[in-house]
């Protein structure tokens, strides 16, 4: 089989696409037919060496993927062969098929198609899990969500909506800033022309927005931290800026505020079960229509290096999603 290997970290690692054995599915395991790969930022980390997982090369990247389960393992009852799901793995996704522990599937909507599928979980799930588990986002509270328009950001504008609060948008460029408005963003910043800490000042009043969503670091959380409402939250997702900001310990006493970090892949260890009610909401709220995943790339795996370049250069919107040439 197919799969996009990294055979050594670095800041310009590449990877190369290489004939691999097909895996074979030991006990509680299955065997996944992939069709489609979601790529996300850990992904472009985990190859440089920078990641909280580092897999010994020679590997395969990727952490999510979509597609049929081909072969089950002893003591699997979940799931059957010829079933549709989708797969949350350490590594290992960028490939024609990958094995996968029977708690990290999650069955596919009829209504899902595998190139929504694969970029689905992490992001949405994401989104989710940080502003209902960590930030007790409530209707009526007001959000400020950065990088409102790459594939977190843009999902946790979704989200938000679906919870009830009011968006307020960050993003580079007014196109950004549309794709954000057409997914439900109420107000939108253009942080390269804008004075972000105003603008949010000003869209609540002078109060500060209650919840700061910020998978950006550097400057935009510096700006979140002097914009924050009294018994605020701030969720420090990650660092695409490159710049981890450090938090002055007097700025969240003096506003009762809370500065809460939010790894979702833990969960996968430490709470599988809470993921498999998550996704139940997730997949309800996208059969309902009040989810609308966008993929604004969709590349072979042959294009791998291409499409973690995307995301470096934060030039996609949405997901980029890698295809191993079958019916998507």
């Amino acid at each position: 089989m197919r799969a996009a290997l990294c055979r050594a970290f670095g800041e310009d690692a590449q990877l190369e696409v290489d004939e691999v054995a097909d895996p074979r599915a030991g006990p509680g395991s299955v065997v996944v037919e992939v069709h489609a790969a979601g790529v996300n930022f850990a992904d472009t980390l985990m190859v440089q060496g920078q990641y909280q997982e580092r897999p010994d090369p020679p590997f395969a990247p990727g952490i999510e993927a979509a597609g049929v389960v081909r072969e089950v393992g002893e003591g699997v009852t979940r799931v059957t062969p010829g079933d549709r799901v989708i797969a949350l793995v350490g590594h290992g996704a960028y490939a024609e098929r990958l094995v996968a522990e029977e708690a990290d599937l999650f069955r596919m909507p009829d209504e899902m198609d595998f190139v929504t599928g694969a970029g689905f979980l992490v992001a949405y799930g994401t989104a989710h899990g940080a502003l209902r588990w960590r930030a007790d986002l409530r209707p009526g509270e007001s959000l400020v969500v950065h990088g409102a328009a790459g594939g977190v950001g843009l999902t946790t504008v979704e989200v938000g909506k679906a919870i009830g609060a009011t968006v307020i948008a960050t993003a580079g460029g007014p196109d950004k800033l549309q794709v954000a408005m057409q997914h439900g963003a109420d107000h939108g910043i253009d942080y390269k022309t804008e004075d972000v800490r105003q603008r949010i000042r000003d869209l609540t009043g002078g109060r500060g927005a209650d919840v700061h969503f910020d998978p950006v670091g550097g400057a935009v959380f510096d700006a979140s931290l002097r914009s924050v409402a009294w018994g605020g939250r701030l969720l420090v997702i990650g660092f695409a800026s490159g710049k981890v900001p450090q938090i002055p310990a007097n700025h969240l006493l003096v506003k009762n505020v809370s500065a809460l970090g939010f790894y979702w892949g833990s969960y996968r260890k430490h709470a599988p079960d809470l993921l498999a009610e998550q996704f139940d909401e997730l997949a309800r709220w996208y059969v309902e229509g009040r989810l609308k995943p966008h993929v604004s790339h969709v590349l072979d795996l042959s294009d791998a290096n291409d499409a973690h370049r995307l995301l470096r250069d934060r030039t996609s919107t949405g997901k980029v999603v890698l295809t191993m040439g079958r019916a998507a």
